[in-house]
């Protein structure tokens, strides 16, 4: 019988070096593969250049996306022999590999389609008349995206909302193609009897979960079914400095288990910093009495570190905002601000008000996110109840389609 060497004493082969530039990314390549994070995970990833907002969530991909190897349960031991004997474990070691393979590149393949495909990003307004719901929307994307039409000047004043109606635009940052829609929504406040205001609300976004609904069940269905279910939903808080009005609980309530609920309080420039603070732990007490959860919610959180993560914004929010489309100059730079007797509200300042704190929450860590809880939490709680309630929704071929339009 030939000896075996044991394995403590047994010599590791050597691991060839990884050839140069293999899976890097091209010098014309907006950023690099570990750019792109997509799903949940901890794996390390390099962050993208600040200037492009990634829709991404605030997860990288799966475990080891900057790593030539993945962090994966197998270990596997080859034997002088020759004989492969594979063993699984459930700790965090990786697998010993005898040379580059490069898994790292699906990284980059991922992000090459996804450039391609470009991405869809739907977002509703809603809150009393006079808060400036559409002003801080085209501060947040930097454009006129929230106007019906775009030859309107900056210095036109923006027209009352009356009932509600989406605008949508392709946005292009870095290589990076968006479609973002904005769902704009009438005033609270305009009648006299706000009964129920939040039932139009409440029945188009549901319109748009049916509708997504029944291009599921089609037999026949598009590779690409079109999004138009509302990802976000910013409500704007009046700076009251008391307490929220009791409409703002109630449309609250009866929207966060179908919309993504994030509050902002408007026009944050009205109040001192004192009184913001006091105003802002008033605010997330009452949520928290009336049984409200907003955006990012707590029971979705998906590891510790994405706990950590999301109760720091948990804790900042509501974010204290102010909103502007004009440009005035600052130390020499042109910035966006609200000129005041005092001097200028510098938008993007973050000693002024939290909208940069907002922004980089919404679209540069968990914009991907807001897409997922959408699809796997809101929209399948819809999909659920209806086909509970219909006994199943029967498919619709192409025929039926065609009979139906004639």
């Amino acid at each position: 019988m030939s000896d075996v060497v044991p394995p403590e004493v047994r010599p590791k082969p050597a691991v060839p070096a990884k050839p140069p530039n293999v899976g890097a990314p091209s010098p014309s390549s907006s950023f690099p593969p570990q750019g792109l994070g997509i799903g949940g995970g901890g794996g390390v990833c390099a962050p993208p250049p600040s200037g492009i907002p990634v829709p991404i969530g605030s997860h990288s991909l799966g475990h080891g996306g900057g790593h030539s190897v993945g962090h994966g349960g197998g270990h596997a031991a080859v034997h002088s022999g020759g004989h492969g004997h594979g063993s699984s474990h459930s700790s965090s070691g990786g697998s010993t590999l005898l040379g580059y393979i490069g898994i790292d590149t699906i990284i980059e393949q991922m992000r090459k389609k996804t450039m391609k495909t470009g991405f869809d990003f739907n977002i509703m307004v809603a809150g009393h008349s006079g808060l400036g719901k559409s002003t801080l929307i085209n501060t947040l994307f930097k454009s006129q995206v929230s106007r019906r039409s775009t030859g309107w000047s900056r210095d036109e004043k923006i027209p009352k909302t009356v009932e509600i109606k989406s605008v949508s635009h392709v946005i292009e940052e870095g290589g990076v193609k968006m479609k973002l829609t904005v769902v704009d929504t009438p005033g609270f406040g305009d009648q006299i009897n706000n009964d129920n205001c939040w039932e139009p609300i409440s029945k188009y976004i549901n319109e748009q979960y049916e509708k997504f609904l029944k291009e599921e069940v089609n037999i026949a269905r598009k590779k690409r079914i079109p999004d138009t279910r509302v990802h976000c939903c910013l409500y704007f808080i009046s700076p009251t400095g008391h307490s929220l009005r009791q409409l703002d609980i109630e449309f609250m309530r009866r929207l966060s288990h179908s919309v993504n609920i994030i509050p902002v309080i408007a026009k944050a420039d009205t109040m001192t910093i004192e009184e913001r603070q006091e105003f802002k732990q008033r605010v997330r007490k009452e949520l928290e009495m009336s049984g409200i959860e907003f955006y990012p919610q707590k029971e979705f959180d998906e590891d510790m570190e994405d706990k950590s993560d999301n109760d720091k914004i948990r804790e900042a929010m509501p974010f204290a905002v102010v909103g502007s489309d004009k440009e005035y100059q600052v130390n020499g730079k042109r910035v966006l601000g609200r000129k005041t007797a005092w001097g200028i509200v510098e938008v993007e300042n973050p000693h002024h008000c939290e909208f940069a704190q907002l922004r980089d929450f919404l679209i540069r860590s968990h914009l991907q996110d807001l897409k997922e809880v959408t699809h796997n939490i809101q929209y399948e709680t819809y999909r659920a109840k209806r086909l509970n309630e219909n006994g199943g929704l029967h498919p619709i071929s192409s025929s039926d389609t065609q009979e139906s339009n004639l």
